[in-house]
């Protein structure tokens, strides 16, 4: 066996010191990877179910539903219609328009709102003339002049069935039941590439990964829309807060660490609208991912000081840091290049291990993606269709991702940037974005390594490789400019 001076010595300083930081990084990476194998061998071993709704209550609770919007003029209507459908006692609903709006999106659910109260619905408009707080700001000012029990929160582009609070609310006959969570489903799954991408991991956040950490105990968060908090859960555990972009992972770790417990409701569903542009998802997945990071850095110091066992620590490490997983892909990418090139001899070394990436690293992800899918009923050709098209856009946004975890690591909570909704319609016209030419360049030159790896005969850099300039080349050609009417 080579020793390591020996090996330094051989091929050099800075090619040793490049492949120690690849080596770092990809153990960082198959941790990540292994967890999703982990979650997989659990889900398989007890097969949940879901929980079983309790019966109809004999008395049903006080429930504020709050619509936080902010310049929504092509769901606005949509929304506020689809909340006064809800087969709830009337006597016991109350409606918040949680309006933040610089537009027409004021004017349009003032009149759809007063034509509601007409017909005898408690429902109206709370417009603020700042956005202090954002949307936890919103929901925070509304909670004060909210008349219920139970507080149910639905974004703008939600369209929750009749049944919603009927299906979700008796679970709260349980005391010590501070949220109830339902699983998103999808208006426009299949409009492309992009929606159909999206619903594949978020069918495998809920069907999955939702179902196997409330099976285990471990701590799972409110998704922001779609679910149902006791309002005493909210206010123990300190109310809406603003110093993170993602406010609904912030008040679950801050409830559950108070002793509130959740449920995930997998049969209590609510269709909500994907974002089509690239521009749009992008918005979108800076800020769950800065959010989330912001969260860790707030919340893991807590969650490792207080009296929880090993496992739940490290379930909670992994939820809350599971975004570090895009700058390590883009530093595997990034340092496999010079590696290829200035370690041709040392295949057995570092090379050798690149397979590693895509059996332990990216087929523990293909094979959960997948799985959420068939547990839907899917076809296999489908579901593995789907989790292709979702890996390959997991690997597309890693430098939009990556430069949002390095905000979270290091600023405030900044500036919410919503997330523009369609209704229904077309897009509407987008930026490519700072980094669509930086996407194609990337695209380029893995392809352009894959052309090396085979001319230097280092096949086992190729799916690797492959998958990387796949990923970049489908995300940058989303962000090409649409084609005029």
């Amino acid at each position: 066996m080579t020793s390591l001076p020996t090996f330094v010595t051989a091929v050099g300083v800075l090619p040793a010191v490049l492949l120690a930081a690849y080596l770092v990084a990809q153990t960082l990476v198959l941790f990540y990877a292994a967890h999703r194998s982990l979650l997989l061998w659990r889900w398989w071993r007890r097969r949940p179910r879901g929980v079983t709704a309790p019966p109809a209550r004999d008395t049903w609770p006080v429930v504020t539903v709050q619509l936080p919007v902010y310049n929504e003029p092509r769901v606005v209507r949509r929304l506020v219609a689809s909340i006064a459908a809800l087969d709830y006692p009337r006597d016991r609903l109350e409606i918040q328009v949680l309006d933040d709006s610089t537009d027409a999106t004021t004017s349009m659910a003032e009149a759809e709102v007063e034509r509601l109260r007409a017909a005898g619905l408690d429902i109206r408009v709370l417009h603020r003339l700042t956005r202090r707080g954002h949307k936890a700001g919103a929901l925070s000012d509304g909670l004060k002049q909210a008349k219920g029990e139970l507080i149910a929160v639905f974004d703008a582009d939600f369209v929750p069935p009749p049944d919603f609070l009927l299906r979700l609310v008796p679970h709260f006959e349980r005391r010590d039941v501070g949220m109830v969570q339902a699983r998103w489903t999808h208006l426009n799954r299949g409009k492309s590439f992009l929606t159909e991408a999206q619903s594949v991991l978020l069918d495998a956040h809920f069907v999955l990964e939702h179902a196997v950490r409330q099976e285990s105990g471990h701590f799972f968060n409110f998704n922001g829309t779609a679910g149902i908090w006791r309002r005493r859960a909210i206010e123990e555990a300190g109310g809406w807060s603003d110093d993170t972009l993602t406010e609904d992972l912030d008040l679950s770790y801050r409830a559950q660490l108070a002793g509130w417990r959740f449920v995930y409701d997998s049969a209590g569903t609510a269709p909500g609208e994907l974002p089509e542009d690239l521009g749009a998802l992008k918005t979108q997945q800076r800020r769950w991912t800065k959010g989330a990071i912001q969260c860790s850095r707030k919340l893991l110091p807590r969650v490792l000081r207080e009296r929880h066992g090993t496992r739940l620590r490290l379930e909670a490490i992994h939820h809350l840091t599971a975004n570090l997983v895009y700058p390590l892909i883009l530093v595997l990418g990034i340092l496999m290049v010079p590696l290829m090139v200035m370690v041709p001899k040392a295949s057995a070394v570092p090379l050798a291990l690149h397979v590693a990436i895509v059996v332990l690293g990216f087929g523990p992800t293909v094979a959960f993606l997948t799985v959420g899918q068939q547990a839907l009923g899917r076809s296999p050709w489908n579901s593995l269709r789907g989790a292709a098209a979702a890996l390959l856009l997991g690997i597309g946004l890693s430098v939009n991702n990556s430069r949002a975890v390095c905000e979270g690591l290091r600023g405030p909570a900044g500036p919410w940037e919503r997330t523009p909704k369609t209704g229904g319609g077309r897009p509407a016209p987008a930026a490519r974005g700072q980094f669509a030419v930086i996407e194609a360049a990337l695209a380029v030159g893995f392809a352009s390594a894959g052309v090396y790896a085979v001319a230097a005969a280092q096949y086992r850099t190729l799916p690797f490789l492959l998958l990387m300039a796949a990923g970049f080349a489908s995300v940058a050609w989303s962000s090409r400019p649409p084609r005029e009417a």
